[in-house]
């Protein structure tokens, strides 16, 4: 009887197997390969992530550069309506102060003649003839028997709160006939008058509160005992 041992066979034939591989994965060729074929999966694979990794990174951008441009179109709009809001406060700065410089100029003219007719009530004496405005300057032409009238008046009108200033007074002196004269026909003798000219800066915004620096004179008052002196008189031309 023929006997075979096949386990021996199968192990022979595993190892000459096992032999074989070992034999040329062992070569120096198939571990070039080997090791070539690693690389270039884990280049691959860095090469991929980097390529992902960008486009994550590039889409992560786009996006906030959309983003950055939308903040940026509604801080246009919102400088944009501010500009507005300016210009419109800006227009009614420019209103109101057109309306305060109206009224100024329309409360200089009653302030003067105000102020004019309180200091010649206060200095007896004092005629006017004319009062004359040249943009900031105001010049006062008129007479007075008395030069020292002449210089309170100038004074009074220093206290104005600012209305007037930088004041000049130039006074001439001449002898006139009376009015009277010539219908008696008789020789009068003749009175001596001060003409004045009075220059002055002319401030209108500050006629609001002309009369509140007004001083008090004494002389605008009789004495006790004393008669009441006439009422002035204003010169027209």
């Amino acid at each position: 009887m023929i006997k075979i041992n096949l386990l021996n066979s199968v192990t022979e034939r595993q190892g000459s197997t096992v032999m074989a591989v070992d034999r040329r994965v062992g070569s120096p060729a198939s571990r070039l390969l080997l090791l070539t074929l690693a690389v270039g999966f884990l280049l691959a694979a860095v090469i991929g992530w980097d390529v992902i990794s960008s486009q994550m990174a590039k889409a992560d951008a786009e996006r906030r550069f959309a983003e950055q441009k939308q903040i940026e179109k509604e801080l246009e709009v919102v400088i944009k309506e501010q500009k507005e809001l300016e210009d419109k406060i800006s227009s009614i700065d420019k209103r109101i102060d057109a309306i305060k410089k109206l009224r100024d100029e329309q409360k200089g003219p009653s302030a003067v003649l105000e102020a004019m007719r309180d200091r010649i009530a206060m200095v007896p004496g004092i005629y006017l003839q004319s009062i004359e405005q040249k943009d900031n300057v105001m010049v006062m032409i008129g007479n007075s028997p008395d030069e020292s009238q002449v210089t309170q008046f100038g004074r009074s009108l220093e206290f104005s709160n600012g209305l007037f200033s930088n004041m000049n007074i130039e006074t001439k002196r001449e002898e006139v006939a009376p009015a009277n004269a010539s219908a008696t026909g008789k020789e009068v003798a003749k009175v001596n008058l001060v003409n004045f000219t009075i220059t002055m800066a002319y401030t209108p915004s500050k006629a609001g509160s002309v009369n509140q620096a007004m001083p008090t004179n004494a002389a605008a008052a009789p004495a006790p005992g004393e008669p009441a002196k006439p009422p002035v008189q204003v010169a027209k031309n």
